[in-house]
């Protein structure tokens, strides 16, 4: 069985203070207690500082363009579903760029995890506004202020009836990364929103601020309760909760297809025969 070393340990070029430092502790820890060993997971990342993650990991990786982390983490998925598929970038990252993509795995209910790295603010870019970034918030690229209303990623995952809604936060590395080993576990598209501090761009959602902020949903919350869970996910401005949000049972996007049922496709022979047929189609 793997152990946290065996995952690596490697010199980030992330800033001092900066929450994905934790996000890494705790992805790490909730592998290792996954029981699944390193050549079982394929990390799927794009662009950003959220997006070097996996270049910290001894896993299978693939570092993908902006915003396309979900279109290659999907075909991996679809082609070897025996690997874990974890697709993990920034905010704008899978919102800005990727928001598409972000809303078709949400439809189908690709049978994988989307941890994003949520600092409300382009990091790697040095400091632009993000879709997640709240309205009026002042940077270099909007001096004037932010005159968007910040898109709120766990509120349409659980209108959509996403099949796994969390939201978590860097600060609390233990409660992550046991939500993290949740999403793992859930059959089906899995998000977890992860709230972390830009300590050199974003001098306003702090850690202090988030800490102040956030509260841990109580055992007794029921995340199946779509109606309450469409409430919890509205919650910002004064107490942000994090948690299970919402999860139901919905039918994993591969296990619609027959041609899945016997195994993965990467295990499959080529019918040389039926290709040559299809080959001949387009003389």
């Amino acid at each position: 069985m793997a152990v946290i070393e065996d995952f690596g340990k490697y010199e980030t070029a992330w800033c001092p203070g900066c929450g994905n430092h934790s996000i890494l502790a705790a992805l790490k820890a909730s592998l290792a207690a996954s029981g699944l060993e390193p050549h079982e997971i394929l990390i799927v990342s794009g662009i950003g500082q959220a997006a070097k993650t996996p270049h910290y990991l001894n896993v299978n990786v693939f570092n993908g363009l902006h915003g396309r982390s979900l279109p290659a983490a999907t075909g991996a998925k679809l082609a070897n579903s025996r690997l874990k598929v974890i697709a993990e970038s920034g905010d704008g990252c899978n919102y800005g760029e990727g928001g598409n993509h972000f809303l078709s795995a949400i439809r189908r209910n690709i049978n994988i995890t989307l941890l994003v790295h949520n600092n409300q603010i382009y990091g790697l870019t040095k400091g632009q506004a993000s879709p997640t970034t709240q309205e009026d918030f002042i940077t270099k690229a909007q001096p004037g202020g932010v005159h968007a209303s910040a898109f709120n990623p766990v509120q349409i995952a659980v209108a959509m009836k996403a099949g796994f809604v969390a939201r978590a936060f860097s600060g609390r590395e233990r409660h992550l990364s046991k939500i993290i080993g949740e999403g793992i576990a859930h059959n089906g598209f899995a998000l977890i929103d992860i709230l972390q501090p830009c300590v050199s761009f974003n001098k306003v959602n702090t850690f202090a601020w988030y800490d102040k902020k956030c509260y841990e949903l109580p055992d007794d919350y029921d995340p199946t309760n779509w109606d309450i869970a469409v409430k919890k996910a509205s919650e910002w401005e004064d107490k942000i909760p994090v948690g299970i949000i919402y999860r139901n049972n919905r039918k994993p996007y591969d296990e619609h297809f027959s041609v899945l049922k016997d195994g993965p496709l990467t295990e499959k022979k080529t019918d040389m025969d039926a290709l040559s047929k299809i080959m001949e189609g387009y003389g």
